[in-house]
């Protein structure tokens, strides 16, 4: 839509008038003028992927509801043509297949006998006006059948490759079916655009939508002058025109005048004419007979080159009838080793199953054990930091003490030396 618009008007922001560029004036910012400058980068969403659970949720929603349209609308073809398609279906499938069209075939028998019994269909609105059992017995294959689109539409969905085989059969589907799917696309292409804009983008695309508009009304105004100035010359056209025309009038009646000299001409011309047409049919006669006998002699030779072609063919279709009976073996003998791989892949399913019921069992025992383990390790860990601890105490103890002892012992010496020099001195003095 943005791009259509865009193209539409292309015209570029450069080339308005002067009056236009007085009105914004200084106050314009450069966000403005980088919208300007590309006006078709402002059209295009801001973000090329959605960031929220919502929105991706939505456009999931919206393409789970194309995808189950287009295997919807291919129903009718895959069941017309279910052999062909067995191969690729597989057996589940073909039985949801078969069921589905055997409700099908029922609710289109039991609708026609309703019809023949009274039930009509309201032309407004499409509803059905009956006795209550007849509607009440309608509904309930209505619902048969829609259940039965839902287990084929989730077994479609565990199958890939079927689904993609069936969505490649496209060329099928009826128009209508194509219509819708192409709207759902468009609306989820216009869905995604919507999801993918921020409010902010959205509003500056709003204010470029109004400079458009204005812009716009500015073209109509030169439109309409450029109209009165097409009147204007279309007059004079006119009036040119009758004056031709005039001259055309002389001219016609001129040219009466030579057709009527011409009669006596056109005359001997036609007799000339049928002699030359009666010579070249005697020729032409001559040519057809011998053109004739040609064809006799072709259609014999035709006759012979059929016979040749029958044996031909005959020694074909045998040739064609042997490599049919052996692709129909080699189809047999694959079926067969299918069946086996199928019996095989259960098995090892079965031990697959046993081994995960295990796996999860020994899952339980680890937790347990790990809690356990855990709360030996946080245990082993306080203990650790407790003797830590106390370690580090009694190496505080031990330095304290440690010191302790070398200032006691200091202060032993201290004294023993004073006591010492007390008595010299005292020894001194009584010998003066």
């Amino acid at each position: 839509m943005a791009t259509k618009v865009a193209t539409m008007l292309q015209l570029p922001y450069e080339s308005t008038d002067s009056s236009s560029k007085s009105s914004v004036g200084h106050s314009q910012t450069p966000k403005k003028s980088a919208i300007k400058t590309s006006p078709l980068k402002l059209l295009d969403p801001g973000r090329s992927k959605l960031t929220t659970v919502e929105t991706k949720r939505i456009v999931s929603v919206l393409d789970e509801a194309i995808f189950k349209v287009e295997l919807i609308s291919l129903i009718s073809h895959i069941t017309e043509f279910l052999d062909d398609l067995s191969t690729i279906l597989g057996s589940e499938l073909m039985g949801t297949l078969k069921e589905h069209e055997r409700l099908s075939n029922n609710m289109e028998a039991l609708l026609t006998q309703l019809q023949r019994e009274g039930l009509k269909q309201e032309d407004g609105r499409g509803d059905l006006v009956g006795t209550e059992e007849q509607i009440r017995h309608l509904q309930l294959h209505q619902q048969a059948v829609k259940s039965s689109i839902r287990n084929i539409l989730r077994l479609f969905q565990a199958d890939p490759l079927a689904s993609q085989a069936v969505r490649d059969e496209a060329y099928a589907r009826d128009l209508s079916f194509e219509i819708f799917i192409k709207g759902l696309s468009e609306f989820r292409g216009f869905l995604l655009e919507k999801l993918l804009t921020s409010p902010l983008e959205e509003q500056e695309k709003v204010q470029f939508m109004e400079e458009i508009s204005l812009r716009d009304k500015k073209n109509t105004e030169t439109i309409a002058a450029l109209e009165a100035e097409l009147a204007t010359a279309i007059q004079s056209r006119d009036n040119e025109i009758m004056k031709m025309n005039a001259a055309i009038r002389d001219l016609k009646s001129h040219l009466l005048h030579l057709e009527k000299s011409s009669e006596s001409h056109i005359q001997r011309t036609k007799q000339e004419a049928e002699k030359l047409q009666k010579g070249e049919l005697r020729i032409s006669q001559a040519k057809c007979a011998k053109i004739q006998q040609d064809i006799h002699q072709l259609r014999a030779q035709l006759n012979v080159l059929i016979i040749d072609n029958r044996d031909s063919e005959l020694a074909l279709r045998k040739k064609k009838y042997k490599v049919e009976m052996e692709i129909e073996n080699w189809i047999q003998k694959y079926d067969a080793d299918m069946g086996e791989k199928q019996t095989e892949f259960e098995e090892v399913d079965a031990v697959y199953t046993e081994e995960k019921a295990q796996l999860a069992e020994l899952k339980e025992k680890y937790a347990v054990l790990e809690q356990e383990y855990s709360q030996i390790k946080e245990e082993r860990k306080r203990s650790q930091e407790k003797k830590e601890r106390a370690e580090r105490e009694l190496a505080i103890m031990v330095r304290a003490a440690t010191h302790i002892q070398a200032f006691w012992k200091g202060y032993l010496v201290r004294s023993l030396l004073k006591s010492k020099r007390k008595k010299k001195g005292k020894g001194k003095k009584s010998k003066k």
